[in-house]
């Protein structure tokens, strides 16, 4: 197996991403549709639950679609803020994206995918990715807050699974948080994951939302660095992927505050979920006047000249500035360098 750049998480050439950063445009966008969840996972990092009064209509959805669209997006992500299935008009703003010829990937944590809704989303050409932290019942089901999460997960990618996912124009995925409990089967979930032609995308946790109240979740940086060094040994070794570990994704890299944003269910406009700041709000200036004014999007997208500390020197900075939603949860500065980074200590740069 030789993984493709997609499978690494680079879905975007550098010189697509310089072209888009010059331009103030987006080649991405992640989209929140509603705070409502049916879930209380405890790391979860918006506190997601119960609906918000102020919510976008539907109206104001495909408006900001559209907007991405102009500014040059390729691919709009419907994130899990809240449980994009518990919204009522999801396949009415699937179509939309679909319509301007967009990708989309939906992030679910699968509760009430059953096999009509995935037929849906297979019909619709909609990447999907499984929230699951573990395939252990009861670490699973404390890690999301609810008896049975375990089962309807297993459930929703059955169905996925005998609707044709994942082929060629339909990936699939599961979302995995690096924390305590999960620690010690991580290196199984991702060979599991692999052979079933499922891509994995392991990340470290922000502490903020619910985290922040479940300390005992955090991996410290020792810890990371090992296991991220082990699943690099196991792609190279049985899979043909060849990577080099370091934070805060695993075999992959983020570079989304050059390209990309994230719409809240409320409208704000913000770099990123774990970068909780506001450049301005949707339903008062226009996307476009966000992403060229607003003083942390003028900031994050010229990350690399304007990062601190280690994260501006180390040798890798070429493909990776830490992780932005760390430094902010950590010290209160977006453009610190990551605290959470084992890299920045001497000792550990072999």
């Amino acid at each position: 197996m030789i993984c493709r750049r997609d499978q690494l998480g680079m879905e975007f050439s550098p010189e697509e991403i310089e072209e888009c950063r010059k331009n103030n445009g987006l080649l991405s966008m992640e989209l929140e549709l509603t705070h409502a969840c049916d879930l209380r996972c405890i790391y979860c990092y918006a506190s997601s639950g119960e609906p918000l009064d102020n919510e976008l209509s539907l109206e104001e959805i495909k408006s900001v679609i559209t907007r991405a669209a102009e500014l040059g997006a390729q691919k709009i992500i419907v994130l899990g803020g809240g449980e994009p299935l518990r919204y009522p008009h999801l396949f009415e703003v699937i179509e939309y994206i679909r319509e301007h010829d967009l990708v989309v990937d939906l992030f679910t944590n699968g509760q009430t995918l059953d096999r009509k809704t995935a037929q849906k989303l297979y019909d619709l050409q909609t990447g999907v990715v499984l929230k699951m932290n573990s395939r252990k019942k009861d670490v699973q089901d404390r890690l999301a807050g609810r008896a049975g999460a375990t089962e309807a997960i297993a459930n929703a990618l059955q169905a996925l699974q005998d609707c044709g996912y994942p082929d060629e124009h339909h990936s699939l995925g599961i979302e995995t948080v690096i924390c305590r409990p999960n620690y010690n089967e991580l290196p199984d979930l991702w060979r599991w994951a692999r052979q079933q032609g499922i891509a994995p995308y392991f990340e470290t946790m922000t502490m903020q939302g619910r985290a922040s109240e479940h300390r005992d979740l955090e991996v410290n940086p020792e810890d990371v660095k090992r296991l991220f060094e082990k699943l690099s040994r196991i792609d190279r070794e049985e899979f043909g992927c060849d990577w080099q570990p370091h934070p805060p994704l695993v075999g992959s890299q983020c570079a989304r505050h050059e390209y990309s944003c994230t719409i809240t269910s409320t409208g704000e406009v913000q770099p990123c979920p774990g970068v909780d700041v506001s450049g301005g709000s949707i339903r008062q200036e226009e996307l476009a006047d966000i992403l060229k004014n607003s003083k942390v999007f003028r900031e994050l997208r010229n990350i690399r000249t304007r990062i601190k500390g280690h994260c501006a020197t180390c040798e890798i900075s070429v493909a990776c500035y830490g992780c932005r939603g760390h430094a902010y949860q950590v010290t209160g500065d977006y453009l610190a360098e990551d605290p959470l980074c084992w890299l920045k200590h001497p000792e550990n740069k072999n």
